[in-house]
């Protein structure tokens, strides 16, 4: 880990999200600190902050219209299909306003996946772009060279109706990362051990900027889980260049133009952090914080009663064909429940036709429709009262997937499919692969 003070020079460059908020402001700089008002690309909601954004629209606002019908994407995915009567008055809120509206961007059941996943994979978000969400892990963007954040509700609303939000620019933690991945190290285990080291409150209200050789060496699908969590250190939002990589991905699956921003040589940066990927093994975070991590070999013999493979952080697929390869001629420990969700409708039907779902169901596991679901202790998977789960989902606070006496170990789908096979926090190495 290096450090590197900033330079009291006031024509000091900018960083790649400084670069994508001026030019969203029409300002040829800013800095950190500085309030502006920008334009945006995209405003998200599903249906637990949509409705309460939907309400301060009708109920404060003289002109209840929205700024661009194509602009707004609507993504019904935490309690949903409905699982009980209140979840129902939700989604019927929201479905009436994006009929009301004529909302190009609205996904429902059929059509509706995990939201952070499925944007991404519709084209909806690409380099350049300026987004808010009201899901604290719209941060997820920045896997694509985007600056996206999470909103309340208010803010959601005002963007809705006027296409523009207030931020105050964030300052900038660079984390420059050299080396290759282990054997059964991913993206998920990179984050955990970045936040293992500076704490859930250690990016707070910065931009965690990656850089260096080694994000050549990271999937789109591993840039993905690493942006994603960059709310649990507390990021304002999580950000990688855009190489070849990107690029690919964007051209795969949109049709929009996406405009590249790279951080000055010069740019000021409140920290540098330098991460040899070969030095990370596979992590697990421990109750009841994500900064709580512990390497495999650290772990102990945790004895589990559940594990979940998806969520927004973990439930691409990648994820699949990984815990599918462990699974693979295995059966899951008898007393264990594995929940498997693919994030999306494509990426189910994908993991349908790999029969990545005969794995899985072979095996002793079941596989939900995409929903968010267990993560937030929702439905398909809430804790008992003591139990413990292994989940790849992205928060392990007290009470976050059930009973607050319940416990979450966060951990990659390799390892959460390896614990699934012995019953304990377990390493695919103990399966001798």
């Amino acid at each position: 880990m290096g450090l590197r003070v900033n330079k009291e020079d006031e024509s000091m460059g900018m960083t790649m999200t400084q670069k994508i908020l001026a030019a969203h402001a029409g300002l040829e700089s800013v800095e950190a600190g500085q309030l502006i008002e920008a334009d945006l690309d995209l405003v998200l909601g599903n249906d637990i902050t949509s409705p309460v954004a939907i309400h301060e629209m009708d109920g404060k606002m003289k002109d209840s219209s929205v700024f661009d019908k194509d602009k707004i994407a609507l993504v019904m995915d935490h309690f949903v299909p409905n699982k009980d009567i209140k979840s129902a008055e939700h989604c019927k809120c929201v479905r009436e306003f994006a009929a009301r509206h004529e909302i190009t961007n609205f996904f429902d059941v059929g059509e509706m996946g995990i939201e952070h996943a499925l944007l991404p994979e519709r084209g909806l978000v690409v380099a350049g772009d300026v987004v808010i969400g009201a899901d604290s892990h719209t941060c997820t963007y920045g896997a694509l060279g985007a600056f996206s954040t999470g909103v309340g509700s208010t803010d959601m609303a005002a963007g809705m109706a006027t296409g523009k939000a207030w931020f105050k620019v964030p300052s900038a933690i660079q984390i420059e990362l050299t080396g290759k991945l282990q054997k059964w190290v991913s993206g998920k285990d990179v984050i955990l051990h970045i936040i293992g080291m500076i704490g859930v409150d250690g990016a707070l209200y910065q931009s965690m900027e990656f850089t260096g050789e080694g994000v050549a060496e990271l999937s789109m699908d591993d840039r993905f889980t690493i942006a994603n969590m960059a709310i649990e250190a507390g990021g304002k939002n999580g950000i990688f260049p855009v190489d070849e990589k990107a690029k690919a991905y964007m051209k795969e699956h949109s049709m929009r133009p996406f405009r590249v921003y790279e951080a000055d040589e010069d740019a000021s940066y409140a920290r540098v952090i330098r991460l040899d990927l070969s030095s990370i093994r596979p992590t697990v975070a421990f109750p009841h914080l994500p900064e709580n991590t512990r390497s495999i070999d650290e772990t102990g013999k945790i004895d589990i009663d559940q594990v979940v493979i998806g969520s927004c952080t973990n439930g691409r697929m990648e994820d699949l064909r990984v815990a599918a390869k462990i699974l693979e001629g295995r059966k899951v420990k008898k007393g264990v429940r594995v929940i498997v969700i693919p994030a999306t409708q494509k990426i189910y039907l994908q993991a349908m036709e790999e029969g990545l779902l005969k794995t899985f169901i072979e095996s002793g596991a079941i596989v939900s429709t995409p929903t968010c679901g267990p993560c937030l202790g929702g439905y398909m998977g809430v804790l008992a009262e003591g139990e413990r789960c292994v989940s790849t989902t992205n928060r392990n606070f007290v009470g976050r997937m059930g009973h607050v006496a319940s416990e979450i170990y966060l951990a990659s789908p390799a390892v959460a499919a390896a614990s699934a096979v012995t019953g304990r926090i377990s390493g695919p190495e103990e399966l001798g692969m």
